[in-house]
């Protein structure tokens, strides 16, 4: 019988759908109750067994891949990013206007396996308590594959793009670092009228010519992106703007001179609460982390933008002269909340205003 087993033990029974194979990884937990294909298809996730705790997944299927400006109009990347699902209930019948397979066949296609009809809320107290561990998904026998820790792995430099490309636009030119970016950020930066250059991981941008600068979210422990690191630092010697997201705001406070640190259990749905310090306002925001920035070791130059109202973790930074800034969330979210679509905008607005 298909069985979860966590690194501790602990076992969950269940059924399986997708792909019949043993695979292994970091399970962690999302909160989202809709939103399948484009959590799936984010490449934060690459290296995750991830369990769901909405409990009806798969009734609305998987829409086809449609293109828009070159990118994958429904889905975050052209993969499935997951190493395995976890959910309570699998729906076998799909009805939507917009579905065109099935979400088991769509896993199958990826050869990404599934199990259903375990007790997704006991898992979930369970990581809640003991925090995110290694897992293995098994079809018949628990020996057929070892625990795997994927933060052992630089996963950045396997979901990257590998060369240059541009999505022309307008004038202004942003030069966005593909660390694992999400396609709704180079949607919202081509819609505020950006022409993107999206360029790998580990190039070296500090020479180039451009107007802003993004640095996308990504997988895994910040610390494997070294080379990121050395060309912010040199970035931030300059003046031209510069927006982090996700992983791109751990990197950022890190050229920056500050630590992170691994959460217990993460960020990830689409209903974490953040603070904009210094004001009374309050925005419903889209996550997918595990690591956070300690607030205590930013430099004199920086300081905390935003943090999380539920355990108080740091949730994006600004230096306090120069046009830099991150967050720990998603402003793009897609699906989820647009409360903060609006951080785009003001990037741009600091692009346009440096050109002056």
């Amino acid at each position: 019988m298909p069985q979860l087993i966590l690194g501790d033990g602990t076992r969950f029974e269940g059924r399986s759908f997708g792909a019949k194979r043993a695979v292994a990884g970091e399970v962690v937990f999302n909160t989202a109750m809709t939103g399948y294909p484009e959590s799936l298809t984010d490449p934060s996730y690459k290296g995750q067994i991830l369990v769901l705790t909405y409990p009806l997944i798969g009734n609305y299927g998987v829409p086809g891949r449609v293109i828009r400006e070159e990118l994958s109009k429904y889905f975050e990347s052209d993969d499935v990013h997951i190493t395995g699902l976890a959910v309570a209930g699998y729906s076998n019948e799909y009805s939507h206007w917009n579905a065109l397979e099935s979400l088991s066949d769509w896993l199958s296609e990826h050869d990404v396996p599934g199990i259903c009809g375990i007790d997704t809320r006991a898992l979930t107290k369970h990581l809640r308590e003991q925090g995110t561990m290694p897992g293995k998904l098994v079809q018949e026998d628990p020996a057929e594959i070892d625990f795997y820790d994927p933060a052992k792995d630089n996963l950045v430099e396997q979901v990257s793009i590998k060369q240059m490309k541009v999505y022309p636009g307008g004038d202004l030119k942003v030069l966005l670092v593909d660390c694992g970016v999400k396609n709704n950020i180079i949607r919202c930066l081509l819609d505020l009228g950006a022409t993107v250059i999206r360029v790998p991981w580990n190039y070296d941008f500090t020479a180039d010519d451009y107007d802003g600068l993004v640095i996308s979210n990504g997988p895994g422990d910040p610390q494997r992106c070294i080379e990121t690191i050395g060309h912010l630092k040199k970035a931030i010697s300059q003046e031209r703007p510069i927006f982090g997201i996700c992983l791109g705001n751990q990197l950022l406070a890190m050229a920056g001179g500050a630590k992170t640190y691994k959460l217990k259990y993460g960020h990830r749905g689409y209903n974490q609460p953040v603070l904009r310090l210094g004001t009374n306002r309050a925005f419903i925001t889209s996550q997918n982390h595990g690591y956070a920035v300690d607030d205590t070791t930013l430099g004199h130059d920086w300081e905390p933008m935003f943090i999380n109202l539920n355990d108080q973790t740091n949730e994006g930074i600004h230096h306090k002269t120069k046009p830099f800034f991150s967050t720990q969330f998603h402003p793009e979210a897609s699906g989820g909340p647009t409360d903060t679509r609006f951080l785009f905008n003001d990037f741009i607005n600091m692009v346009n205003h440096s050109k002056i």
